[in-house]
């Protein structure tokens, strides 16, 4: 069942896995770019970030700069894009629904961040990814061993 979360089978067509690559990029990297943002200004930030959690604003900031920093990394590398998106999601159903109180307009990017990785996380990485590549090499080893087995 892990394996199956990790490596879904389906939406693998190239057609439908270029379109989540293209996705999964445009998205990670401008989420990248707001965590580069908070770790270039982050001894200005710590003092005044919000803390919804309850974490205290260093903490929270940290927290926040690993969904938008870190995680976009994996997620435009395409590895371990379902754990990796877990970070990205809470970040901005907090910063949708604490931080700008599911008001809109000041909260429309986080809303739309938000339903872009739910729908990443449904749709899984694609073929273009590098837990594409580690599903196709773990089932060739799983084959070969069983292939192995059965000569025995």
């Amino acid at each position: 069942m892990l394996y199956n979360f990790l490596f879904p089978q389906t939406f693998r067509g190239k057609g439908v896995s270029f379109l989540i690559l293209c996705v999964r990029l445009f998205f990670a990297v401008l989420f990248f770019m707001h965590g580069l943002d908070k770790m270039t200004n982050f001894n200005e930030l710590s003092l005044t970030f919000p803390d919804v959690l309850g974490f205290g604003s260093y903490m929270s900031l940290m927290l926040s700069i690993f969904a938008e920093f870190c995680c976009s990394l994996f997620l435009m590398a395409g590895l371990l894009v379902r754990v990796m998106l877990v970070p990205m999601i809470i970040a901005m159903a907090v910063a949708f629904f604490d931080v700008h109180d599911a008001m809109m307009p000041e909260g429309e990017l986080s809303l739309i961040y938000l339903i872009v990785f739910v729908i990443l996380y449904l749709t899984g990485p694609g073929r273009f990814s590098l837990d594409y590549i580690i599903d196709m090499r773990l089932k060739k080893e799983k084959q070969v061993s069983s292939d192995a087995r059965t000569k025995r």
